[in-house]
């Protein structure tokens, strides 16, 4: 009895709100929503200041705004900053700087800066190939299955990780930038992509329809060769042709030529400057607090190549990730690294901190979610990859900051380079790529266990871009 007189009171109290009966804002609930917004004089001003001005200007925390301390007890050697232009390709770009900084320290003077262009080429030739056989693997279920519209939803896109840079160097090699320039397609990605992507679904629907009506085997690979090189020929004309051979001579880091040129492909560049295969020399870590630690995860078709391998990953504890980190960067290693990196930056500083911005305080409420919540909402996740440089650490060893070399040119932030607190990095951070002699034996024996498969729906695996 006393049950059944709570839940009247409660639907009582709960009608004055009035709405619909099917969940829509009824005229009672919306006069209701407004009485709790009624302005006084200087909410009134403050509404006329926000609607005036950028929101990040009136929430920007002034306190927070001192002169940045930029000196790393720790700290990488530098090298030249990249720019990636109008185009997704920030994963490349922080892997091919990681990749330049290895080749550095073990020559002691010689410096590189790689073709991103060359290697865009292939990686977009792949993800066609790609979406294409998955669309032919698929070719049983009904078009509005999950996974065939994984496929026709992007077929191409500009995005990866650094699995994609170890497939896509091992199989097609490398350049230096100098065989193979940027080009307007190519800093400038998206009216390409459109019209790759576009041809592509067509492509898909006419290999659904072949497999549908019996074919298979030979006749679906012959039709699915026609279709990539026609992808091909899009490629040539807005990327560019990738170089067979070429002559290169190295240089010291004051820009003076080493030795006499010498002529290369691709793979024998590739063998000259990273001398190794890149897959089984690294594992890839990440912290996802949503899922179990001490875990291995592998995100199904996140991929680059048909055949290659899909993006894997061992769940940690930032302390853990923070400490092989550390251990990296005192060897001269720079390091892939992706983050949330729209939140809470200050742009025109380069500086990232959780107290940048008071944006409760504007608006008369709070954002209290924690980093599990703002994944598993969508609200949070990695979108940019950039390559972690140096570290500062307070006098027990922990760190206070933290550095990464961007891609967005010299001139944007530290001289195109961020600063991020160590508050700020535990919470935005998301995966670092650590090579496996900075990996304690308890974590590469948690990588090497067979893997939880995921679905790369999930909201914290999309691509770096």
């Amino acid at each position: 009895m006393k049950k059944e007189l709570l839940m009247m009171t409660l639907c009582m109290t709960l009608s004055g709100y009035a709405q619909t009966k099917d969940g829509g804002i009824s005229d009672k609930m919306l006069k209701e929503i407004q009485k709790e917004n009624e302005l006084s004089g200087v909410e009134r001003a403050l509404v006329n200041a926000v609607a005036a001005n950028a929101i990040d200007n009136l929430a920007q925390n002034h306190q927070n705004a001192k002169a940045l301390d930029t000196h790393f007890s720790v700290e990488t050697k530098s090298q030249s900053i990249t720019d990636q232009q109008q185009s997704g390709r920030c994963w490349m770009f922080s892997g091919m700087n990681v990749l330049r900084n290895d080749f550095n320290l073990r020559t002691d003077s010689l410096t590189v800066e790689f073709s991103q262009a060359y290697l865009f080429f292939w990686d977009q030739l792949e993800k066609a190939n790609l979406m294409l056989q998955g669309i032919i693997d698929t070719a049983e279920k009904p078009i509005d299955d999950q996974r065939v519209q994984f496929f026709f939803h992007s077929p191409i896109g500009d995005g990866g990780t650094f699995c994609g840079v170890a497939d896509l160097a091992e199989k097609y090699g490398l350049v230096p930038k100098e065989a193979m320039p940027e080009s307007f397609s190519s800093d400038n990605t998206s009216k390409a992509r459109q019209l790759v992507s576009s041809k592509l679904r067509e492509y898909g629907l006419q290999l659904r329809d072949m497999a549908q009506k019996g074919k298979k085997g030979v006749s679906l690979d012959k039709a699915k060769t026609r279709m990539l090189a026609q992808i091909y020929r899009m490629l040539q004309y807005t990327i560019g042709e990738p170089p067979q051979v070429f002559t290169y001579a190295f240089r010291n880091e004051k820009g003076e030529t080493v030795g006499d040129e010498k002529e290369y492909t691709p793979l024998s560049f590739y063998q000259e400057v990273v001398g190794q295969p890149l897959n089984g020399s690294f594992i890839m870590v990440m912290n996802d607090p949503r899922r179990e630690y001490y875990k291995t995860y592998e995100v199904d078709f996140d991929r680059h190549t048909y055949d290659g391998h899909n993006w894997k990953y061992v769940n940690l504890p930032m302390d853990d990730i923070e400490q092989m980190a550390i251990s990296a960067l005192k060897a001269g290693r720079k390091l892939y690294s992706s983050y949330d990196v729209g939140k809470m930056l200050d742009r025109k500083r380069g500086y990232a901190d959780t107290e940048n911005y008071d944006y409760g305080s504007l608006f008369g409420t709070s954002f209290a979610m924690n980093k599990a919540e703002r994944i598993s909402t969508f609200d949070s996740g990695s979108t940019h990859a950039m390559t972690l440089t140096a570290v500062d650490l307070d006098k027990k060893g922990n760190a206070k900051k933290w550095k990464v070399e961007n891609s967005w040119g010299a001139t944007w932030g530290q001289k195109g380079c961020l600063i991020m607190t160590d508050r700020w990095f535990r919470e935005y951070m998301f995966r670092l790529v650590v090579p496996n002699e900075f990996v304690p034996k308890k974590v590469m024996q948690a990588y090497q266990s067979a893997p939880v498969m995921v679905m790369p729906e999930d909201p914290l695996f999309q691509m770096d871009e």
